[in-house]
Order: structure tokens, then sequence, then C-alpha cells
């Protein structure tokens, strides 16, 4: 329980929702106060509006904080939603290979008969490499008109997760310390076995991240002569596309990568804005076709990894599921 002057001097600043799953137990703070609780427990009716769907982040599940998150945007929203939940929720967010999770949410997607006409999406962290697996790889699926992502890894990461719940995070994270790029490892333990090691990026690794990763490059159409162009009409067809980056971020590195920015192919002694990366300039996926109609909104929000404001979802995340 908060006491009075607790109570108080949060009162004084911003109401935070504290989306944060396992991964990163660190970043506590007041999940709901009493602003926030109002909302979500009041009985706004929902609409015959679009539906909704959301995508936890890795070592969460569906249950708890991020079913109240649902209903919070729900409620906002009056739009009806659910969280699509992917295997058995916080074990496979790690042990499920990220293509295995998409396939999942794609057979997933095409039998809820509520999204047949449509519907958007809202996606926390790892959760977006799923959510955008679904988008770009799943054939004959309902289309997604909006997208909102969440801090999501979306050009890769280049240090580990940070992760803290426990004894099957630990043995994740070591297995993550071993040689990335390593034949065996990421192609046998890792990658078959690590979700996260399906998107982690090397600077200065280019060509062993090209050669072996099997996620990331087929997602962001890295690889020259495997580009698809499906995959990039697929995620042209939104219509907006919702990139919050925490300030703050210390779980992603760089933070940047939620906006699709990131390192040079050198090392890490430059970082690449968006618009000055090549799957940018030369439009891979389809993120130029996208900005250039102005249908990309990057957004910036205080706080650390998924740690966003009561006033920035009702500005950032609720607007895009009512369209």
């Amino acid at each position: 329980m908060f006491k009075t002057e607790r109570l108080e001097r949060e009162r004084e600043k911003k109401d935070y929702i504290d989306l944060s799953n396992l991964m990163a137990n660190i970043l506590r703070r007041p999940v709901l106060l009493l602003t926030v609780a109002a909302v979500l427990f009041s009985t706004a009716p929902v609409s015959n509006s679009i539906p909704f769907i959301l995508f936890h982040g890795i070592g969460d599940k569906c249950s708890g904080g991020v079913s109240n998150f649902t209903q919070l945007l729900s409620n906002l929203s009056a739009s009806p939603g659910s969280c699509l939940e992917i295997g058995n929720g916080e074990i496979d967010t790690w042990f499920m290979p990220l293509m295995h999770q998409a396939n999942e949410a794609c057979e997933k997607v095409k039998m809820m008969k509520e999204l047949s006409q449509g519907y958007n999406i809202v996606a926390q962290s790892q959760g977006n490499l799923v959510a955008r697996g679904l988008i770009e790889f799943c054939d004959d699926a309902p289309p997604v008109i909006n997208y909102v992502s969440l801090g999501g890894p979306h050009a890769g990461i280049a240090a580990i997760p940070k992760c803290s719940s426990g004894p099957i995070c630990a043995i994740a994270e070591d297995l993550m310390k071993l040689e990335i790029y390593n034949d065996f490892v990421q192609l046998v333990t890792m990658q078959d076995h690590i979700a996260p090691s399906g998107y982690v990026k090397i600077p200065g690794e280019m060509t062993k991240y090209l050669d072996h990763s099997k996620y990331l490059p087929k997602l962001n159409n890295e690889r020259p002569d495997q580009r698809n162009s499906t995959f990039k009409n697929r995620f042209m067809s939104l219509h907006n596309l919702v990139l919050v980056m925490f300030q703050n971020d210390t779980t992603l590195v760089p933070k940047e990568t939620s906006w699709f920015g990131y390192y040079t192919d050198d090392g890490f002694d430059s970082l690449l804005s968006t618009q000055q990366t090549k799957l940018y300039i030369e439009d891979w996926i389809g993120l130029k076709a996208l900005d250039d109609v102005g249908k990309v909104k990057y957004v910036s929000v205080s706080g650390d990894h998924l740690m966003i404001a009561y006033n920035d979802v009702v500005k950032y995340v609720v607007p895009y599921l009512m369209a």
C-alpha cells in the first residue's frame, strides 16, 4: 500500500503505466494510480469500432498486468480488444523461435472471425517482431489497419536484453552470451531455441549476421538477393504506423531501434537515424513510402523501457484504436 505522503508526491508527477515484463523487473514504479484505475474499471460501452489485438513482450503473459492494460485500452478507445497469447506465454517468449511465434499468430488471427474485416495492433517490445511477422508473412490474413509499436527492436539489438526473472531467464541469458554468430550455436542451439537471438545484430559483424541470422534479415528484407516485394507491399498497406521510443530506454541498445535507427555496419562509433539507414533510403520494407505520405508517426516519450505515462497512452495510442 502507498502511504498518504507518497501518493501526494506521485500526484504531482505524470501517472505512469508499467508495461514492462519479467525481462525488466528493475523498472519498478507505480503501475496504475487512482486516475488510471478509475478508467480501467469503468463500464464504458464498447462500440462497433475496429477491434485490436495486443502482443506482449518477452517473459510476459496475457494475464495480469497485460490483461489490465488491454482492458484499459479497450475502455479508453471503446474498441474491443484482446491479448493474443503465443504458446504458453512467458516461457515460449524466450524459447519458441520467432518464426514459429509469427506462424502461430497468423493461424490464430485467421480463426478470429471478429478480425475478418480488419483490425489494429498494439505491440510491446519483442512482441513487435511477432506482430510484424504476422503483417508481412501471413498469407490470406485479414488486413491490419493501424499498428502501434511500443519500444520495438525493429532494427535489431546490439546487446543482450536485460533478464532478471529467475532460472529460466538465466539459462537463456547464458546461452546468448556465447558467440552470437557461431554456426553451431546460432543455427542449432540459439535460433532454434532462444527467440531473442533472432534479432541480435552486432555492429561490425554484418556478414555473419546476414549469413546466419534466421529471422530479422528476412523481416527487414536485408538480403539483397532475397528481397520479397510481397512482404514490402503488406507492410506498406498500413494506414498508420506509430513508432514509440522511450527516451531513457536501458533495455534496447540502441534505443533508436524503436524507430528503425541503428549503428553503422562498421561498429558502435556511429549511430544512423532512421532516414540515414539503407533500409529506409532503399526502402526495403516500405517504411519510406509510408513516411512520404505521412503515415509514420515517430513518437518519443520519457521513461525507461515500456514505462509510458497515462497521458501519453491517451495521446499516442488510443486515437489509433478508434479509427
